[in-house]
């Protein structure tokens, strides 16, 4: 299995968390120039490890010449499958959003320069949707850009969306989508064809059921396949095949 989204650099042991519950292969984010230094040295590291580069939009302020300039450095390494976090964040940073959107635009841009695709986090406070309409503004004018809707929130647009977009648009669906309330995310599960679903872990954020509650883990995927699959009415493994198709398909992994 191949957890397409995970903080690996979060966790205590790394190395130890990266070989549990047998991955083939994961995609360690780097959402600050901190982060995007520390998920390329693991690349480095470890042959199952690729790695992101990019600015969270709640570390957008940190958007700058020199940040720009060592991102766009760093997203040329041959580890470095794909560009991001980015987006917008009106849960945390409402306040930002002309700082996050312009982050967020040079990140479209450098991912259509690097020939890679962008993970966009987006989020709003809950009975609200202008986090999810602004990124769809943004989108709308970088309609070839591969973008990943990481932990995909069941936004009934933004899923329209998206699959208007067609194979430039995928959605990764997380721990969250184990949970008994998360009707929409489950809606959206169902929906998603086959060709555009994939399974994130977001570690250490967000462990699925059974582990709810406790820091996540790569490995934990594995949990989040499952009920996707008990779903859809697929046996595990045919889900499988086919996200760890789509992550390799998108991110250019190298993988056999």
């Amino acid at each position: 299995m191949i957890d397409t989204h995970t903080h690996l650099d979060y966790l205590d042991d790394p190395a130890s968390a990266r070989s549990e519950l047998g991955l083939s292969a994961m995609v360690c984010i780097g959402a600050s120039v901190q982060h995007a230094r520390n998920a390329v040295a693991l690349a480095e590291q470890f042959s199952d490890v690729y790695a992101t580069v990019g600015l969270h939009p709640t570390d957008a302020d940190q958007d700058s010449p020199d940040t720009r300039a060592e991102l766009e450095a760093l997203a040329q390494h041959p580890r470095v499958v794909g560009i991001g976090e980015s987006g917008l964040d009106d849960y945390w940073n409402a306040d930002q959003r002309s700082v996050q959107r312009a982050a967020f635009e040079w990140q479209l841009d450098l991912a259509s320069r690097a020939g890679k695709p962008l993970v966009i986090h987006t989020r709003d406070k809950a009975g609200q949707d202008s986090a999810h309409q602004g990124g769809m503004e943004v989108l709308r004018a970088w309609p070839e850009v591969p973008v990943i809707l990481h932990c995909f929130s069941g936004h009934a647009g933004l899923l329209r969306f998206g699959l208007e977009r067609g194979d430039h648009t995928y959605f990764g669906f997380a721990g969250n989508t184990t949970y008994k309330n998360a009707a929409e995310i489950h809606a959206a599960a169902r929906e998603v064809p086959l060709s555009q679903l994939l399974v994130e872990t977001d570690a250490p954020f967000l462990a699925p059921v059974p582990k709810r509650g406790k820091p996540n883990r790569p490995g934990y995927v594995r949990y989040t396949l499952e009920f996707i699959a008990a779903l859809r009415g697929l046996a595990p493994a045919e889900l499988e095949r086919s996200t760890d198709e789509n992550a390799q398909r998108v991110y250019g992994l190298p993988i056999t």
